[in-house]
């Protein structure tokens, strides 16, 4: 057996021998063992990011969303029909067994006022369930409750970033701010969520009870704007009816909560057709 201190000696030599071959194959080695490194840790940092998104959106969450309307031979986009109502809502939660808990939102725009501070932001109307479905906690104070929705109470809760701009650091819980001259009793501050995978500010919004925002914004509109209960891989659609978008999660909790909407909104011929135009 040759002796390690032989082998070392001659190793030496044959590299002091040929010191540029020498380095190159050095050279080699290194530049290929961090170009490994750096593409593994890119890939890495890239799931993490999109997990990131993903977990911002909630855990297992099913959007549903109104299908498209038809005005003669004109067609509107996914969510343009009025079908999904409060009661389509409650009948997921009675007849979903896979659905812990679902949220009906209406949407609105406005401008905010509190005190010399003004800023203009969207208003998501939605139920009490929404802050868990979405995973959003609240920073300080408190998100409202069912109560307040049932009295369609005149009280929101800020996105970080309305808070920032209305309240430039100051406690924004318990002060009354006007949206579209309308006064709101703050009664929580959201937790910060960052940009989402289209580079939308998530935190610049306000969120009030959708009972409030039906009868003070929307003119007393009895329809809502999507419902949210849980998460999937694709995408299923009913046509003008409703689509079901899945964003990761239970595939039985969407398919359960297509069958009780098809059951619930009997298929015309107009609703055959735009489930035949959700197929192609």
């Amino acid at each position: 057996m040759m002796d390690i201190s032989l082998s070392v000696k001659l190793a030496w030599r044959a590299l002091m021998r040929n010191p540029m071959r020498a380095m190159l194959t050095m050279l080699g080695v290194i530049i290929g063992v961090a170009a490994v490194v750096a593409t593994l840790a890119i890939g890495q940092g890239a799931r993490a990011s999109v997990q990131a998104q993903i977990a911002s959106l909630g855990s297992n969450v099913i959007m549903v969303i109104p299908g498209n309307a038809a005005a003669g031979a004109v067609r509107v986009g996914q969510g343009s029909a009025s079908t999904l109502t409060v009661d389509d809502v409650d009948a997921i939660k009675k007849e979903c067994p896979s659905v812990a808990s679902a949220a009906w939102s209406v949407r609105s725009s406005g401008q905010v006022l509190y005190g010399n501070q003004n800023w203009a932001t969207s208003i998501t109307g939605t139920t009490a369930d929404y802050f868990d479905i979405r995973n959003w906690n609240v920073s300080d104070g408190a998100a409202f409750t069912d109560s307040d929705v049932r009295n369609a109470a005149k009280v929101c809760v800020l996105g970080a970033t309305v808070a920032d701009n209305l309240f430039q650091g100051a406690t924004a819980v318990g002060q009354t701010i006007r949206i579209k001259n309308l006064p709101f009793t703050v009664v929580g501050v959201l937790e910060r969520k960052g940009g989402n995978a289209m580079g939308q500010d998530q935190d610049d919004l306000i969120i009030a009870p959708g009972t409030t925002v039906q009868r003070k914004f929307l003119g007393g509109t009895t329809s809502i704007g999507f419902v949210m209960v849980s998460a999937i891989l694709s995408q299923v659609g009913l046509g003008r009816l409703a689509w079901v978008r899945i964003l990761g999660g239970n595939l039985v909790g969407a398919a359960l909560t297509l069958l009780m909407l098809w059951r619930r909104h009997p298929l015309t011929q107009e609703f055959r057709d735009g489930a035949a135009e959700g197929e192609e």
